[in-house]
């Protein structure tokens, strides 16, 4: 496995562009097959989870290529509707293929899918939406079946305001006969570009950003080209890491009306930010305020994929600050990690208690998810001496070559490829590098 190796302790410095949102790619990527023809996305990061919903695609009979952060797919000789169990278990977002597959063939058949390891995540109300529009469902293990000769509008109302489900009974509904109205809706920034493509296409959706969606089912959708929003999480990862260096960074391709709540927590500890359009700046040159009390919640409440990042923010900051995870009961994994460093967290139940300590210090630390690992690095950015961070192939799921970006921003980073497999050179050697 590759690693990353950071030399800490240098302030981050410079200008550097966001890459578009993985989180609405992939469900974009999957709305595609809504429709028959050649489908163009720009600004496409180049992420392990992107591949492998590409491959998916390519299974089911798709043409696809990734070009220059450009996304061309032809979905005119796709003719299957089975998705592989080998590569759903590689990404859960494979989950989102169901809505758009079943509505434009009539079935699908898909298995639970993967992704990292944060807590449950149950994919029942994917399904409860589906039978509302209609669907038949077959459970047979880990392989679960759909039917619908034809998909009928109704009333859904979520029991949680899932993103996911949100999406896939959105995709589902847009080919359906009547109206289809969401309630509780999750109104995150990745639904509304949903919106924004499917639409696009000739869809008839309205009310994403609010708890409340209504989808018209049309008869057939045109294929369109489309760009993707900036990636609010990588936005808000470079913010606290500026931040945790006690550097000064100018973020361009923001949208920073989606970053309102990771702005309020960064400015009560004390950080500066100043916005200016597409344009953020963040700036700080002393040691950050603690926080009494921090909670995730769905959106616009603060995000879930940016509390480990900035609880290494606190980690270092003057005081006691308690972070509330109300989202995942697994988020807390990187703790012991960060505990490593020098960190003094405990955590209790679904809170941590953070109390500040003037630096970190390098160490071997291990992501055990995608934004752990974003912690880590931070962390590790911030810290005295070495640190190593190892199983990145998390991290590698939803930034576009981290160790690039925070290089351009004047990190000493670099990234160790693994060696230890590789059959040319002598055992003695490859266990020196294991």
């Amino acid at each position: 496995m590759d690693k990353l190796v950071i030399e800490g302790g240098r302030p981050l410095s410079g200008s550097i562009a966001i890459q578009g949102a993985k989180n609405a790619a992939l469900p974009i990527l999957a709305a595609s097959m809504l429709v028959e023809g050649k489908v163009t996305i720009d600004q496409v990061p180049r992420l392990l989870d992107i591949e492998v919903m590409l491959n998916i695609l390519r299974d089911l009979g798709c043409r696809a290529e990734h070009e220059n952060q450009t996304v061309t797919l032809d979905t005119s000789g796709a003719s299957s509707s089975h998705i592989p169990e080998t590569l759903m278990r590689q990404m859960r977002s494979s989950i989102f293929l169901m809505g758009p597959l079943l509505a434009r063939y009539g079935e699908v058949t898909i298995y639970q899918p993967g992704g990292c390891a944060i807590g449950e995540r149950k994919i029942d109300l994917h399904l409860q939406g589906l039978i509302a529009l209609g669907a038949e469902i077959v459970e047979e293990g880990s392989r679960i079946v759909c039917y619908a000769k034809r998909l009928k509008g109704a009333d859904v109302h979520l029991d949680f305001p899932s993103v996911g489900a949100t999406e896939n009974i959105m995709m589902a509904a847009v080919l359906a006969d009547g109206v289809t109205t969401i309630t509780n809706a999750a109104r995150e920034p990745e639904i509304q570009d949903l919106q924004r493509f499917l639409n696009a296409m000739g869809a008839k959706v309205i009310g994403a950003g609010t708890d409340t969606i209504t989808v018209e089912g049309v008869d057939k959708l045109t294929p369109c080209r489309y760009t993707v929003i900036p990636d609010r999480i990588v936005t808000g990862t470079i913010m606290v890491a500026a931040a945790a260096t006690k550097g000064s960074v100018t973020l361009r391709n923001t949208y920073p009306a989606h970053l309102t709540s990771l702005i309020h927590v960064l400015r009560r500890a004390g950080v500066q930010i100043e916005v200016d359009g597409d344009i953020i700046r963040v700036g700080s040159a002393s040691r950050p305020r603690s926080i009494d009390r921090v909670v995730t919640s769905p959106y616009p409440a603060f995000p879930t994929d940016l509390q480990s990042q900035v609880m290494v923010l606190l980690a270092l900051a003057d005081g006691v600050s308690v972070m509330k995870e109300t989202i995942f009961e697994g988020r807390f994994k990187h703790v012991d990690e960060l505990a490593r460093m020098g960190a003094d967290i405990r955590v209790d139940l679904n809170a941590a208690i953070i109390r500040g300590v003037p630096r970190l210090y390098g160490a071997t630390v291990e992501a055990t998810d995608l934004r752990a690992g974003a912690a880590l690095v931070i962390a590790g950015l911030a810290a005295q001496g070495k640190t190593v961070v190892e199983q990145i192939h998390h991290i590698d799921r939803g930034y576009d070559g981290i160790e690039t970006m925070l290089q351009q921003l004047g990190a000493r980073i670099t990234r160790a490829k693994a060696i230890a497999n590789n059959p040319v050179l002598p055992k003695a050697v490859r266990s020196l590098n294991e």
